[in-house]
C-alpha cells in the first residue's frame, strides 16, 4: 500500500542516519565510479586537489546563500559530530573565559552537552524540563542566571522527546550557542542572533561524518593556545576546514543536498512551509484519535521533525512498529532510552510517505481501540 514499488524503497521514518532526497542518491550513484572530469570516484580524489577545493568552495557557497550567512562568520566541515561539538564548545568559548556556561535542558540532548560542560568549566542550568518529562520548553522570560556569561547553550530541537523551539529565543546580548542538528537546513533562522551553530548532517543536511560548524569571526579569538590543534576552532578555521583530511564524501553529499534544497524545493522558506505540512498531517492524525495515541510535546513546541507518541500499551507499540514495517513505513520505534514511537519527517521525508503512515495510524486504531 504504502511502499514505493518503482524503486523498491520503503518510506523511511529513522532519526538518523536519515532519509535523503532520492536527486541526491542518484546524483551520487552515478558520480561514485568517476566524478565526471576527473576519471576517479568522490570517494578517491585527494582533499588537496583542485576539484575536491571546489567541491569544498561550492558547499559552503550554498549554505551561506541558503541560511543568509552574513559577513563575519565562518563555515567549518569537522567530523565527531554533535558528541564532539559538546566538548568543542566548552573548550573554545568557556576555558580561560572567568565566567561561567548556561544551558537550558530541553531533553537529552541539552543534557548530555552540559555534563561535558562541566568537565570544562562552571555551568549554569537557567531552565530544566526534567520535571514534566522534558514534554515542553521555557519562555524567555523564566530563565535566570547572573555573573558573567561565557554562553548560553540551547538545543534546538530534541528528537527523542520532540520537543523544538520554533524561533531564537531573546537573550540579549548573550552569546547564544545552538545545537542545531536535528532542524538544521529545515527552516530560515536568523544566524546573526547565533554566536555558534553546530548540527552533525545525518539529519537534514548528509550523510553521516561530517558536521557544520558556523561560527561568528570574533569569538574565534577564545580558541586558548593550550587546546590540541583538532580541538580548536580558530586552527580549523585558519586552515580552511583542512586541517587534516575532512569527510570528503560527507562534505560532497552536503553541497548536493543544498543543491536539492536551493534548485528543486526552492529554498528555506519553502522547504519549512512543507514541513509544517507534514507534521500537521501527523499530529492530526494524532489528535483527532480520541487518547488512542498519546503524544508527549505539549502542543505549543511540538517538533516539526520528530513526531513522539505512545499507545496505550508497550504490547502495542511494538505491534504498531511490526504492522507498520510490514506497510513499507520504516525505523518507527522511539529511542531506547524513553521507548514509543517515533516518526521522524525530515525534509527529505515525502509528503507521500507521511500521508501513508498517517492513514495507517487511523487504520491501526479503528482496529485496535
Amino acid at each position: 500500500m504504502s511502499q514505493d514499488k518503482s524503486l523498491s524503497r520503503q518510506f523511511n521514518f529513522c532519526a538518523g542516519p536519515a532519509a535523503l532526497p532520492l536527486r541526491v542518491l542518484e546524483q551520487a550513484q552515478r558520480d561514485l565510479l568517476s566524478l565526471p572530469g576527473t576519471g576517479a570516484s568522490v570517494l578517491e580524489i585527494s582533499h588537496r586537489s583542485p576539484v575536491f577545493k571546489a567541491i569544498l568552495h561550492d558547499a559552503e557557497t550554498r549554505l551561506r546563500r541558503l541560511m543568509a550567512v552574513p559577513d563575519g562568520y565562518t563555515v567549518l566541515f569537522l567530523q565527531g559530530g554533535s558528541r564532539l561539538q559538546f566538548s568543542m564548545v566548552p573548550m573554545n568559548l568557556l576555558r580561560d573565559q572567568a565566567a561561567d556556561a548556561q544551558y537550558v535542558l530541553t531533553g537529552s540532548w541539552g543534557l548530555k552537552a552540559c555534563e561535558q560542560a562541566r568537565l570544562e568549566g562552571p555551568v549554569q542550568v537557567v531552565w530544566d524540563g526534567a520535571a514534566t518529562g522534558y514534554d515542553r520548553l521555557p519562555d524567555d522570560s523564566s530563565w535566570d542566571g547572573s555573573g558573567r556569561i561565557a554562553y548560553r547553550h540551547i538545543t534546538s530541537n530534541e528528537t527523542i522527546q520532540g520537543v523544538q523551539f520554533r524561533s531564537e529565543p531573546e537573550v540579549k546580548d548573550l552569546v547564544l550557542v545552538c545545537d542545531a542538528s536535528s532542524d538544521f537546513l529545515s527552516r530560515p533562522i536568523d544566524v546573526q542572533r547565533y554566536g555558534l551553530i553546530y548540527a552533525c548532517a545525518q539529519k537534514n543536511a548528509g550523510p553521516a561524518g561530517v558536521t557544520i560548524v558556523i561560527i561568528r569571526d570574533q569569538l574565534l579569538e577564545r580558541s586558548a593556545d593550550s587546546l590540541p590543534g583538532y580541538l580548536s576552532y580558530r586552527e580549523h578555521a585558519q586552515e580552511g576546514s583542512l586541517y587534516n583530511t575532512p569527510c570528503t564524501f560527507g562534505i560532497y553529499m552536503v553541497g548536493l543536498v543544498a543543491q536539492w534544497l536551493e534548485e528543486e524545493v526552492g529554498g528555506l522558506v519553502e522547504m519549512n512551509r512543507r514541513n509544517q505540512a507534514k507534521a500537521s498531517e501527523l499530529y492530526d492524525a494524532l489528535d483527532s484519535s480520541e487518547g488512542f495515541y498519546q503524544g508527549h510535546a505539549q502542543p505549543d513546541c511540538r517538533s516539526l521533525m520528530n513526531v513522539t507518541f505512545r499507545l496505550p500499551s508497550s504490547e502495542l507499540d511494538d505491534l504498531f512498529v511490526e504492522r507498520a514495517e510490514a506497510e513499507g513505513l520504516c525505523a518507527l520505534r522511539g529511542h531506547r532510552s524513553v521507548g514509543g514511537i517515533r516518526a521522524s519527517i525530515y525534509n527529505a521525508v515525502p509528503r507521500a510517505g507521511v500521508t501513508a503512515l498517517a492513514e495507517f495510524m487511523r487504520e491501526f486504531r479503528d482496529k485496535k481501540a
